[in-house]
């Protein structure tokens, strides 16, 4: 390898961001590039990828492989289509786990098991490692944001070689470059930010939607929730800057975006000139070449009637709200921070329904928050009755240290947790069942996402309303917006054929 003058490549770096990171994106290709060109001299790099796959590399002048495997919600995936954008940039190639040189785990810490599925790949990895000596393994995300997890990993899994978070995200490309030039354990955590940097490379799962972020963070601090001590403080984009990536996204095809935040209800607050949720909803609606508007996630406590109004109103809106209750039991949402009673939930309920009669309502639910009775329970049930929810995301309680729910007394037994679990999950799925199929016989528009798994010419694609439809296509079709006669209901899908556009 060359000599390389690391001091004098620090001390020139940018200190503005995005344009720092983009200089370290093209470091870290020079680096990347180096190394590469002394392993196809030496032979290395043909035993380690194989002539086929070398041949490859070197058509399409990429100069190494990358893998990363994201865990949890659809922030944390967005985050990765980021975090792929920048290794593509810097000269590596997608590849599988078993064959990568760099890896890297994207971390979710809403629930324990969570945490445990990333042990468990650790393991796995570390026998990788030892086979793959030259392998460099990272992991970042919001498991990264506890301290008791970095010491338990500088500790246990020491062949970890870079630790960052979620706040600085954005600085893969710098991270790796001082991995691969310090050779030694980075360690890059910050506890908070005022920062919000976009305007990196991305590269999205689907060519014809994609997700936005319009802030992070949160300020809720619901009793047994980890989030706000993981992603910090909300921080809301400039509606101007929301705008441009969109107008951006649609004129590289896109169709669909997903407007993401941790409460995209809240939206716009912090700002030095404050924007509601609904004017930015108008606002994207005005975007020429989106055809639709999806969010995520939506607090009920700050759910307004000018957004009920913008979702009435708005025809690039999906008819699909996805509304957490958590409990039906005013008591335990009480406890639990959640700030609205059981009442002021089923309100909402109604005035949403009344303005958007055919929205698909779904939710999350967790059961065993401690203190929880089986009148609580009881009251939980009622309101998935009242609802009939098109589908819910039900949870078992988990125990989060440095939460307030984690150190409260009346922890409720793992027994009757289940047994709980288990009713609520029944009740869901038999409504569930029988109101996903009330569309049947209609005629709806179709977003075509991928050619069917199990079914040979046939596609799979969503309704307005998020659920899967299977009909008889080609590929041609993926990307486009098509008009499907729903045939038959399946309980939580259809399936059906092509309608004439007319």
């Amino acid at each position: 390898m060359k000599y390389w003058d690391f001091d004098t490549i620090y001390r020139q770096a940018p200190a503005s961001e995005p344009e720092r990171q983009y200089y370290f994106i093209e470091k870290t290709r020079e680096i990347l590039q180096d190394k590469f060109n002394d392993d196809v001299i030496s032979g290395e790099a043909r035993k380690r990828y194989g002539k086929e796959k070398l041949d490859e590399l070197l058509a399409k002048k990429q100069i190494g492989t990358f893998m990363i495997r994201t865990f949890g919600c659809q922030m944390n995936a967005r985050d990765s289509e980021k975090l792929c954008g920048i290794l593509q940039q810097a000269g590596l190639a997608a590849s599988e786990e078993e064959t990568a040189d760099f890896v890297l785990y994207n971390t979710c810490t809403v629930r324990d098991n969570a945490n445990q599925k990333v042990y468990g790949h650790l393991g796995y990895l570390q026998t990788l490692k030892k086979k793959n000596p030259w392998m460099t393994i990272a992991l970042c995300g919001c498991m990264m944001q506890e301290p008791a997890v970095v010491q338990r990993i500088q500790k246990s899994y020491r062949f970890v070689d870079l630790i960052f978070g979620t706040h600085n995200i954005f600085k893969l490309a710098e991270l790796l470059f001082r991995c691969l030039a310090e050779k030694n354990t980075i360690v890059d955590i910050w506890e908070s930010t005022d920062q919000v940097v976009e305007d990196l490379p991305a590269e999205r799962k689907y060519p014809f939607k994609s997700g936005v972020n319009i802030m992070y963070g949160c300020n809720n601090f619901c009793s047994y929730c980890i989030v706000p001590y993981v992603r910090g403080r909300e921080r809301s984009r400039k509606p101007e800057e929301i705008l441009s990536e969109i107008r951006r996204l649609a004129s590289d095809g896109v169709k669909e975006v997903m407007l993401l935040g941790q409460n995209v209800n809240s939206y716009g607050k912090n700002l030095s000139e404050p924007v509601t949720f609904a004017e930015l909803l108008r606002q994207v609606n005005e975007v020429e070449g989106i055809e639709r508007i999806r969010f995520m996630t939506s607090h009920p406590k700050d759910l307004s009637e000018d957004l009920i109004l913008a979702m009435k109103n708005l025809p690039k809106i999906c008819r699909h709200l996805h509304l957490p209750l958590q409990s039906g039991s005013s008591r335990i949402l009480k406890i639990m921070n959640r700030q609205y009673t059981k009442e002021q939930y089923l309100e909402l309920v109604a005035q949403i329904r009344q303005a958007v009669p055919d929205i698909s309502l779904t939710t999350d639910i967790i059961v065993g928050f401690p203190g929880e009775t089986e009148a609580d329970f009881e009251e939980t049930l009622d309101v998935v009755r009242k609802v009939r929810y098109d589908s819910a995301f039900t949870f078992i309680y988990s125990k989060r240290t440095g939460t307030p729910a984690s150190v409260m007394d009346n922890q409720v037994p793992e027994a009757l947790v289940k047994e709980r679990f288990e009713r609520l999950l029944k009740e869901v799925q038999q409504i569930s069942s029988q109101v996903c199929g009330r569309d049947t016989g209609t005629v709806q528009e179709v977003l075509v996402e991928c050619e069917n798994d199990h079914q040979d010419g046939y596609v799979s694609g969503r309704l307005s309303n998020n659920l899967l439809v299977h009909f008889p296509g080609s590929a041609s079709l993926i990307g486009s917006l098509v008009p499907v006669e729903l045939t038959e209901s399946k309980g939580f899908y259809y399936m059906g054929r092509m309608a004439d556009k007319s």
